[in-house]
């Protein structure tokens, strides 16, 4: 019985060796300064090191560091190197403030340390990479060949071209189809040559790498093409065509031995789950310490404005489609949370004036920065809909249900590019939920404090919110 063999990822090993070369290089440079301005490397400094080591190694994790369509690219690197070792840098001293252990360092020694680390980090990426691209260069080891002129071999080609660090030089496209067989899309596509030609050339070592970008429904001819190109010594790689499935983050997981491709996953699996917890705490426990007296001011007002509660609890779908209840000042002399709600229009009997004027200034959804704290929503994600609207619209927008595989938030990538408010039109709600998707497909700490920085500037007023 023959035995199927383990799938690894490419350049795990080099991604390894870049975590405990910052590591190392984080060390020496303290080690460095401090024997060189204070004489030795004590207690206080070792646990400096050790709060800036795990700081830095789970930021840069979080930033893409160590991404490894990044790994190799000082260029995609320098930037999250710099954030990460600067919030580091915060931690060190927020935890020498704290125990009032500032007056045991030297300053002359850690600003050194500050400022060497970042600069040695860069450094030898550069080296790195420049030893790569030397050893490389004009090599029999970089020549590749597609074998397809499909879209995920276009889409290849102009990444290898486009990309230098990747260590790849395309040679051409090889396609048993002439030109004028190839679809519309693909007609300005140059054909080097056969499947039969290119395999001539791998015979003759032309080229090292072969990509088979053959439509994944040619099962038989993929297999076909592999034992074509197994009387060479070329390496061959098959390029899965998964893109026509509108991945939304997809993630590899191997199931024993057995590689398995999620097509709509969560962005939130072990640190970045814990990431996202931990700003939703600390931004919305400093915003709810700031607002304390507006939120005051508010119940006042929305209790003399009519009869009724002052605060407003309406079902939605929070992640993974649980209902949860969503907390705002009450706007309205009704409170619609049944099978059927509608939406606020503008004069809408409903809205009371004071009403009005915080739904303009999104003044009534402050109370939603406690379900943040409760764990129910968080800063920055999706908006949450009514469950009647959710009903209605998972049935006539595409991927509609898709917007809960992230908690909703407060306020979203949707609503800083002017989608928030009323949803009047079947294409606002498309539009909406394609910023949601793609906030989903992209998710990083950075997009985060992004998407609050442009909140506090154009997120909270909206002359569509009645």
């Amino acid at each position: 019985m023959r035995e199927s063999g383990i799938i690894k990822r490419h350049g795990d090993e080099h991604i390894t060796a870049y975590r405990v070369m910052d590591i190392a290089m984080i060390i020496i440079t303290i080690v460095t300064s401090s024997y060189l301005y204070v004489g030795s490397w004590d207690i206080y400094y070792v646990l400096a090191t050790s709060v800036a080591v795990v700081s830095f190694g789970i930021l840069a994790e979080l930033l893409g560091v160590y991404n490894p369509s990044f790994v190799s690219s000082l260029r995609q690197t320098v930037a999250p190197i710099l954030l990460s070792w600067l919030c580091s840098i915060g931690f060190v001293l927020v935890l020498a403030f704290g125990f009032k252990i500032t007056d045991v360092f030297s300053r002359i020694a850690l600003t050194v340390w500050f400022v060497a680390t970042p600069i040695t980090l860069t450094l030898y990426r550069l080296i790195t990479t420049r030893v790569r691209s030397m050893t490389k260069a004009d090599s029999y080891t970089q020549k590749t060949i597609i074998i397809g002129a499909t879209p995920a071999g276009i889409a290849l080609a102009k990444e290898i071209e486009m990309k230098r660090e990747h260590g790849l030089r395309l040679v051409g496209i090889y396609d048993d189809r002439s030109e004028e067989r190839l679809s519309h899309e693909m007609s300005a596509i140059r054909i080097n040559g056969s499947i039969n030609d290119a395999l001539v050339m791998a015979k003759e070592r032309n080229f090292r790498h072969v990509y088979v970008a053959l439509p994944m429904e040619a099962s038989s001819r993929i297999k076909q093409v592999i034992n074509y190109f197994a009387d060479s010594t070329a390496r061959v790689y098959i390029v899965p065509d998964f893109f026509t499935y509108d991945l939304i983050q997809s993630r590899w997981r191997n199931v024993g031995n057995i590689p398995t491709l999620s097509i709509h996953d969560t962005p939130f699996y072990g640190m970045s789950t814990f990431i996202k917890r931990l700003e939703d705490i600390v931004v919305s426990t400093l915003i709810l310490l700031m607002i304390s007296p507006v939120l005051m001011v508010v119940s006042i007002g929305v209790k003399l404005s009519s009869p009724g509660p002052v605060i407003f609890k309406q079902d939605r779908y929070g992640i993974d489609g649980k209902k949860i209840k969503v907390w705002k000042f009450r706007s309205m002399r009704s409170m619609d949370n049944g099978e059927i709600v509608k939406q606020a229009t503008k004069g809408d009997p409903r809205v009371t004036k004071f009403g009005a004027f915080i739904r303009r200034t999104s003044l009534d959804e402050l109370p939603q920065f406690i379900n943040v704290l409760q764990g129910r929503m968080s800063i920055v994600g999706p908006r949450p809909h009514a469950v009647s609207h959710n009903e209605e619209y998972r049935q006539i927008v595409d991927k509609y249900m898709m917007r809960h595989k992230v908690k909703p938030g407060i306020t979203g990538w949707a609503q800083i590019n002017g989608y928030r408010g009323e949803t009047d039109t079947l294409d606002k709600m498309e539009k909406r939920v394609e910023y949601d998707l793609n906030y989903i497909r992209q998710w990083s700490l950075w997009l985060d404090l992004k998407i609050i920085f442009l909140t506090i500037f154009k997120g909270f007023i909206s002359k569509t919110a009645y």
